[in-house]
């Protein structure tokens, strides 16, 4: 069943190739069935969140009604960036099948260490220019999420 799942995201991907998008698929699994899947969609929409995974994971998420995704798999033609990465984690799925390495994706110009390298640097040796501004005033809205009681965890 792995190997039919993981096709489907490889097929995605070519598609995807073919009709103006990324080279990238991705198909979340429950139960043993696919409930979504989609391709990198960035140039097509002009968004850069557009990756095949995220958008994946927001059909799942909107077809099942929630945010946790925690009894679902997915699988990817490439091996996650970190953005996808985190959206996997933060959608708590719980297994992560992927075809390509970033190391492919490097070879053929999605590169995404400089991303992992960023992160790990201080923020005044980064890039982009990053300044804190107004942490106390912005700490009003944390110290309301603490205390509120009817709070939706995620």
């Amino acid at each position: 069943m792995k190997e039919k799942f993981m096709q489907k995201a490889i097929d995605l991907s070519i598609e995807s190739v073919k009709n103006g998008g990324g080279p990238f698929g991705a198909v979340i699994v429950k139960d043993g069935e696919i409930i979504a899947s989609s391709t990198n969609s960035v140039t097509k929409d002009n968004d850069p969140t557009a990756h095949a995974e995220v958008n994946a994971i927001r059909k799942a998420a909107a077809k099942l009604g929630r945010f946790d995704l925690s009894d679902c798999e997915i699988y990817s033609s490439c091996e996650p960036c970190p953005m996808c990465l985190g959206a996997i984690y933060w959608a708590k799925i719980n297994t992560l099948y992927f075809a390509n390495n970033k190391n492919d994706a490097k070879n053929i110009g999605f590169d995404d260490s400089f991303i992992y390298e960023e992160i790990e640097k201080p923020y005044e040796l980064r890039k982009m220019k990053i300044t804190q501004l107004m942490r106390n005033e912005a700490l009003v809205a944390f110290k309301l999420w603490e205390q509120k009681d009817d709070k939706i965890e995620y």
